[in-house]
C-alpha cells in the first residue's frame, strides 16, 4: 500500500531546535523510515513547508535536505490547502500570534513549549483551538527519554511502595560569551524577549511530575540571576534581565514532596545533564536522560555516620542498572509520530494546549513565590 502524504508547515526551522531535533531528527527521520505506521498498517509520510525569516538560510536548508517548499510568508504558508498541519518552534514572545493565525486557518497544531508568556494567553489559545475544532498538540519530549521510560516503568511496577521524594538535578556552565562562545542564544537571558530558565524549565518539570508522580499542587521557589552580563552573539556586552538559575520545592498529588534545581551557572559533577533521583519505601532509583540505576530495600546498605574515618565504600558501585530492553526512539520523533496518529487517525494524544497551559501556570507560579517569597498554591485550569 502506498503511503499517503501530509503537509507539514513547520515555522522557525532556522533555530537550533526547530532545526535539529524537529527537522532533521523527526520529520526527515520519519520519512526514512517509510513514514509513521498507522494501525492500519498504512503509512503517511510527511512533507515539510519550511518557513522563516531569513530566505538565505531557508533556501541553504531546503538544499542540503533536497527539500523544494519554503517561505518567509507565514500568511501564504497558511492558506495552503495542502498543508493541514502547522509546527511552531518560533521564540516564545511571538509564538501566540502565530498560533492565533494558524488557528483561525483552521490547521492542526503542533508547537513547542511555552505556548504562551501567561497563563492567560495559553489558556485563550486552548478554548480558541477547541473552539475551532482543531487537533493541538504540545512538546513534551522528556517523558519519552530511555531514562523517563525505564522510571515509569519502575513506576508502573510498583517498585517503590511508596514514593516519598524526588530531588531533581538539571543544568551546566553556559559560557558569559566573554572568553568563549555561549552555548545557548542570548534571548534567554532577557526577559523581555520571552527568556528565563524558570519559563523554559517549570514547563517541563510540570509534565514529568505530573506524568511520572502527581500533579503539582504547590511551589516555593527563588528565581535568581546570578550572572548580571552576558556577551551576545555579536560580541556585545548586554544586561541579563532573564532569570538563569531557580531552585525549587513541589508539592504533589499524594503527598510527594520534589524539590529540582534549574541552572545555567553551575558545573556538573553528575552523570548526565539532568538526573532524578526517586525514594521510595520498597526502593530508589536514579535517572537520566538515558540511563537508570536502583537500589531496592533488601539490597539497601546500612551507611553509618562516622566523620572520624576516611570514607572506603564506592556508594554509585551499590547501585544496578535497568536494563534498556527494548529499542528507544528519538525522544522528539516518537511524540511526532503519537501527534500525527492523532491528527489522522484520531489516536490519543494527551499532551494538548491545556497540558502546556499548565506548564506556563507552574512558570508563572515559581515566579509568583520569588517575588512575594511565598509557597503558591495552583488550583485546577479548566477551558
Amino acid at each position: 500500500m502506498a503511503p499517503r502524504t501530509l503537509g507539514v508547515v513547520m515555522n522557525g526551522v532556522t533555530g537550533r531546535m526547530g532545526y535539529r531535533q524537529h527537522l532533521v531528527r523527526s520529520v526527515l527521520a520519519i520519512n526514512a523510515q517509510g513514514g509513521v505506521e498507522l494501525a492500519d498498517g498504512s503509512r503517511v509520510v510527511l512533507e515539510p513547508l519550511l518557513v522563516g525569516r531569513d530566505s538565505t538560510k531557508l533556501s541553504e536548508i531546503a538544499e542540503r535536505h533536497g527539500l523544494t517548499r519554503w517561505t518567509t510568508d507565514l500568511d501564504a504558508a497558511l492558506g495552503e490547502d495542502g498543508y493541514p498541519v502547522y509546527f511552531d518552534s518560533l521564540l516564545t514572545a511571538v509564538r501566540e500570534k502565530s498560533l492565533v493565525k494558524a488557528i483561525d486557518a483552521g490547521k492542526h497544531i503542533y508547537t513547542e513549549k511555552p505556548t504562551a508568556e501567561s497563563v492567560e494567553s495559553a489558556l485563550m489559545l486552548a478554548r480558541r483551538a477547541r473552539d475551532a475544532g482543531v487537533k493541538n498538540g504540545v512538546v513534551h519530549d522528556k517523558i519519552y527519554l530511555p531514562g523517563l521510560l525505564k522510571l515509569r516503568r519502575l513506576v508502573d511496577s510498583g517498585f517503590f511502595g511508596q514514593i516519598l521524594s524526588v530531588r531533581g538535578e538539571f543544568g551546566y556552565w553556559v559560557f558569559e560569551g566573554d572568553w568563549q562562545p555561549a552555548q545557548r542564544p542570548s534571548w534567554n537571558y532577557r526577559s523581555e524577549d520571552g527568556g528565563g530558565i524558570v519559563m523554559d524549565m517549570f514547563c517541563h518539570w510540570n509534565y514529568v511530575l505530573e506524568n511520572l508522580f502527581g500533579g503539582v499542587k504547590a511551589v516555593t521557589a527563588r528565581a535568581v540571576t546570578h550572572i548580571p552580563e552576558r556577551v551576545d552573539e555579536r560580541g556585545n556586552t548586554y544586561r541579563a534581565t532573564a532569570d538563569d538559575a531557580a531552585y525549587a520545592i513541589f508539592e504533589l498529588d499524594g503527598g510527594v514532596i520534589a524539590q529540582l534545581n534549574s541552572s545555567w551557572c553551575v558545573r556538573v559533577h553528575r552523570d548526565e545533564l539532568v538526573e532524578f533521583q526517586v525514594d521510595g519505601t520498597k526502593g530508589s532509583a536514579v535517572a537520566g536522560l538515558h540511563r537508570c540505576v536502583i537500589q531496592p530495600r533488601a539490597a539497601t546498605p546500612r551507611p553509618v555516620w562516622n566523620p572520624d574515618l576516611s570514607e572506603t565504600q564506592s556508594y554509585r558501585d551499590q547501585w544496578q542498572e535497568v536494563p534498556d530492553n527494548t529499542v528507544f526512539d528519538n525522544g522528539f520523533k516518537a511524540q511526532w509520530e503519537q501527534f500525527i496518529r492523532h491528527v489522522v487517525e484520531d489516536a490519543p494524544h494527551p499532551y494538548d494546549f491545556l497540558s502546556g497551559a499548565r506548564g506556563v501556570r507552574l512558570a508563572e507560579a515559581g515566579l509568583e513565590s520569588s517575588r512575594t517569597q511565598r509557597r503558591v498554591e495552583l488550583g485546577e485550569l479548566r477551558l
